[in-house]
């Protein structure tokens, strides 16, 4: 299909939304980003960019910014809570080298202006009700967890609490330790810190097991004294980052189902809109960034919009089950709480890192070492 002649409208202006506008525009279709919030911009978070979603930026002409913005990770170091390092997992043995850390505002700037400069029109302060009233050929949903788009083509699905609360905060730091993310496990807990800006800044990530309801929100302010207190016997290199948050965000971890329908008429959605995710395989920004380049270039080999929606959704789905189940099943190998299961765990995965590292880490290479742009370049 000739995308010179598709207007394009997009609910939301994160990282999907912004991705998949330059993709469209590179291509020559007319895109105008609806953003609800009045700026263009994110609260302080750290994110990961795995091969696969850094394919993506790389295709769309932004890989350069990234690395510039970000820390290329060197390592994954796993610790018991207590008694220290287990197994530090080499990243750089990935086929795939380009797995970097982020801060979240970093990526959302360089895609606001790749979405700029590729002629998207912009419109802050919009709040769409209803999508089928937009004015355009197709309206792309990536409007995330409550998206309205994907109301309108699947109606309400349900999100089931999963009994976990993840906290979030980025807290100064010395430099040290570039490369490396570190996770402290613990019965029904772990920490995940890795290094930004150029190790300025240190992402905290803890999640905790408990019964309790918590609102599913990003942006929920949570109490640092709380979460210090709920964390108190890790050791002394979790205290010392725990002890620096000032400020803290926390939210319910929600599952919910894939969206059984992707697009239809002149209605699409991606990313969290389509497939929300656990945060145990760093994958949420990836697979929003792998959607984000497959519609596009299934509406320019389709040869119609119900086509392309067709071939979209047909592409993606099984990849994005896999991987959402792969995320789903990664939080209990951190919380493991019968003593001797979780010594016998940590011994195996002590061995195994020294004896075979390199078999340790090809089990992820299905979703590490896919290339959904099949090294092409917009």
């Amino acid at each position: 299909m000739d995308m010179q002649n598709l207007n394009i409208a997009i609910i939301g202006g994160g990282i999907g939304g912004l991705a998949v506008a330059r993709a469209c525009a590179l291509r020559g279709a007319g895109v105008t980003v609806h953003e609800q919030a009045d700026e263009i911009a994110e609260v302080g978070a750290g994110l990961q960019i795995t091969p696969n979603g850094f394919a993506v930026l790389r295709a769309l002409g932004l890989g350069d910014a990234v690395r510039r913005a970000g820390a290329q990770a060197q390592a994954v170091a796993l610790h018991d809570y207590r008694r220290g390092p287990v197994v530090r997992l080499d990243l750089t043995r990935l086929a795939a080298r380009d797995y970097w850390f982020i801060h979240r505002a970093d990526l959302i700037d360089i895609l606001h202006r790749g979405a700029l400069e590729a002629g998207v029109d912009i419109r802050l302060g919009q709040h769409i009700a209803d999508p089928a009233a937009l004015d355009a050929d197709l309206v792309i949903g990536a409007d995330g967890l409550h998206s309205v788009v994907r109301a309108a083509l699947n109606g309400t699905l349900a999100p089931f609490f999963t009994r976990q609360v993840a906290w979030r905060a980025v807290v100064p730091h010395d430099g040290s330790r570039m490369g490396e993310a570190r996770v402290h496990m613990a019965p029904h807990r772990h920490l995940v810190s890795y290094p930004l800006r150029g190790g300025t800044q240190m992402n905290l990530v803890a999640v905790e097991e408990r019964a309790d309801w918590t609102e599913e929100s990003w942006s929920g302010m949570g109490d640092p004294g709380d979460l210090r207190a709920r964390f108190a016997d890790f050791g002394a290199a979790a205290q010392a980052l725990l002890g620096r948050v000032d400020t803290v965000r926390k939210w319910g971890l929600f599952r919910h189902p894939v969206a059984p329908i992707w697009g239809a008429g002149r209605l699409a959605i991606l990313g969290d809109a389509a497939h929300p995710t656990l945060p145990f395989m760093a994958q949420g920004a990836s697979l929003a960034l792998e959607d984000a380049w497959t519609l596009p270039a299934a509406l320019a080999a389709a040869p119609d919009i119900a086509a392309a929606l067709e071939a979209y959704q047909a592409l993606r789905q099984d990849r994005v089950r896999r991987v959402v189940g792969a995320a789903t099943g990664n939080a209990w190998k951190y919380h493991l709480s019968f003593k001797p299961l979780r010594l016998a765990a940590h011994t195996a995965l002590r061995l195994g890192g020294a004896v075979a590292p390199n078999r340790m880490m090809r089990q992820f290479d299905w979703i590490y070492g896919h290339d959904v742009t099949g090294g092409q370049s917009l």
